[in-house]
């Protein structure tokens, strides 16, 4: 053990010999944060995603609500038709297609999450 401390003390003159990032070595989450053109395209990536089951969702929506302006004018005298079917029969499909695209939007997440994240 060396009693002088400057014997102890390691002077550093030159840059460093091993490179922090080694060539097999991949970070997706420093490729975003720096907003390369690969980080671009995994956030691009997850939008589209996202998109896409929001066009499904709305696709599902129109073929379910877009009819109904004429079904109720084929039958002007059945008010309680109307209420029916707005009430009861569109709440349920509704309730369900929001509970399927927020799992899905969820989903898209962890996914990207898990492909974002250090191994």
């Amino acid at each position: 053990m060396p009693t002088d401390p400057a014997e102890r003390r390691v002077v550093v003159t030159g840059p460093p010999r091993r490179s922090r990032h080694t060539s097999g070595y991949y970070r997706p989450r420093t490729e975003i944060d720096e907003q390369t053109t690969l980080g671009h395209t995994y956030v691009r990536s997850l939008m589209r995603t996202q998109l896409r089951a929001a066009l499904v969702v709305f696709a599902v929506l129109v073929l379910l609500v877009g009819p109904l302006p004429l079904v109720f004018a084929a039958a002007p005298d059945a008010r309680r038709l109307e209420w029916l079917v707005l009430g009861f029969c569109l709440y349920a499909p509704l309730i369900l297609l929001a509970r399927w695209y927020v799992r899905r939007a969820e989903r898209n997440e962890e996914d990207f999450v898990r492909l974002v994240e250090d191994r």
